[in-house]
């Protein structure tokens, strides 16, 4: 699997990145958040996704690997495919998109082209199924740990859990909260942890 490309851009268009290596061009699928981020030339890095069917093989690159996670998270919801997870993410970044799951908010995913009621439900269900199935997490769990990372509370304890929303194991994600002002909403408190982890 391809990681990641790096090289010059040298197309760009809607929901497309086209990033030349070593003399071949890298078609990739992308977000309007990622095609905000790199401009229209110049070098760029593009953390990517190869996804493969019996009738295509398509390369998605995203400008950091908060997005990224949140692809592949997204495509592990029944009935959301690769075209639904990139109009989510043209609308909504990584820590808007997991407040939006760690809330409950489905109505903020029906504003994203091409997302139904019932499609924006059945995300926001199996990824916090998912999370609290996968790492075991709760509120309580939260609560009951010593960790520092929990002094700010219950926007902490949201704000973790959208971590793990995002593919970032429960320890990591713990880490990266810990220094962060306990006076900070929940998205204040994601993007910080994003900019720790090196996203």
């Amino acid at each position: 699997m391809i990681y990641s490309v790096r090289g010059e851009l040298i197309h760009t268009e809607p929901s497309l990145a086209v990033v030349e290596c070593a003399g071949v061009g890298y078609a990739c699928r992308t977000t309007m958040n990622t095609l905000k981020q790199i401009g229209s030339s110049g070098e760029v890095k593009l953390f990517t996704y190869l996804h493969v069917r019996e009738d295509a093989v398509d390369l998605f690159g995203f400008a950091d690997t908060a997005e990224l996670s949140c692809f592949k998270q997204l495509l592990s919801v029944s009935g959301v495919g690769p075209k639904a997870a990139l109009s989510i993410l043209s609308e909504l970044n990584p820590s808007k998109l997991a407040l939006c799951i760690t809330t409950g908010d489905s109505k903020t995913l029906t504003r994203c082209p091409g997302i139904g009621a019932k499609t924006a439900q059945r995300i926001v269900l199996e990824l916090k199924d998912k999370v609290a199935k996968e790492q075991h997490i709760s509120a309580v769990d939260f609560a009951a740990e010593p960790s520092a990372a929990i002094a700010g509370g219950n926007n902490v304890s949201e704000a973790l859990t959208a971590l793990c929303v995002l593919g970032f194991p429960m320890a990591q994600a713990q880490n990266a909260v810990v220094g962060v002002s306990p006076d900070a909403s929940v998205e204040e408190i994601i993007k910080h942890a994003l900019k720790k982890l090196g996203s």
